[in-house]
């Protein structure tokens, strides 16, 4: 059988000239990071305004993997942390699409990836921080306030009816008992040792220090948390993908579904929120948790 005759230089022009007027996200050739921002406090939701939970994040990070010739999935995370059940059901999700895909994760932290913002970076395999970002708290913290003496001075009387010996448990309108607190302090442990089992799970033979200094829930600055094995080097999304895929890598942000006006649109459990229509105290409260959570790592 005959060798097949050269393809003419007129037609390989031609072809290549048709390759450039086909768009970029059409292109074999051109690598595709897809990009999904996690920011905000995790788990905290006010009307309108849900926070960072799986039910807003999820149809985001399945789009992402989804995302055709994909080399790798890239996380932007900028979070103070928030509840450990939904950072762990985001960290959860991302490892079961990146294993069902086959593909690698690489996370860039922005000011903080701390706390539960940290178990979300965990979920990468690859941990990437600006030299200002915040790293680290690898611990738990819940907090209340009390009210007994106050009420006792207003005169009001608490009228509580309850089934169950502990239903009241830390009741802020009823003095503090100390059976009340080590009840809490063992659940706090028992959370804080899932979180230590988790990222010791993630980061391996990488982590460098000592367990009492890593799990203490201090956190510290890009560096130091790359010397302790916390995270891997320092450099922003864009040079660190043009490096590693070349210079005509595309890196669409996959971003939450909007509604009408705008807004996300919450998830199942936003949903049943919207409906209750909370008022200006509850958002108060809100926003003050949300801007403490914050101000820990003086943002």
């Amino acid at each position: 059988m005959a060798p097949a005759a050269p393809m003419p230089d007129i037609l390989k022009h031609a072809l290549e000239l048709l390759q450039k007027l086909v768009p970029a996200r059409f292109r074999a050739d051109i690598p595709v990071v897809p990009v999904v921002r996690l920011s905000g406090v995790i788990g905290v939701i006010t009307p309108l305004r849900p926070g960072l939970m799986l039910s807003t994040i999820a149809r985001s990070l399945e789009r992402a993997f989804a995302t055709r010739k994909a080399r790798a999935v890239a996380l932007i995370i900028n979070s103070p942390g928030g509840s450990p059940s939904q950072s762990h059901l985001i960290f959860r999700r991302i490892r079961q699409l990146a294993a069902e895909k086959k593909l690698p994760v690489i996370a860039f932290v922005e000011d903080v990836g701390a706390s539960g913002g940290y178990m979300l970076a965990c979920a990468a395999d690859e941990i990437i921080c600006d030299q200002f970002s915040i790293v680290g708290s690898i611990g738990v913290v819940g907090g209340s306030f009390g009210f007994p003496k106050l009420m006792e001075k207003l005169g009001v009387e608490r009228r509580l009816y309850t089934a169950g010996e502990r239903k009241v448990m830390l009741d802020p309108f009823l003095p503090e008992k100390p059976e009340d607190v080590k009840r809490i302090k063992t659940i706090q442990k028992d959370i804080h040792e899932n979180f230590i089992a988790l990222v010791k799970e993630r980061r391996g033979n990488k982590l460098k220090s000592n367990e009492k200094t890593l799990f203490s829930g201090e956190f510290w600055t890009a560096q130091t948390a790359i010397d302790l094995g916390l995270a891997d080097r320092i450099g922003d999304l864009r040079s660190i993908l043009r490096e590693r895929f070349g210079e005509k890598v595309r890196m669409p942000l996959v971003a939450a579904d909007r509604g009408f006006f705008g807004r996300r649109i919450p998830g199942l459990g936003s949903l049943d929120a919207l409906t209750r229509q909370p008022g200006l105290a509850d958002d108060l409260i809100s926003a003050l948790e949300t801007r403490a959570l914050w101000s820990r790592y003086g943002l």
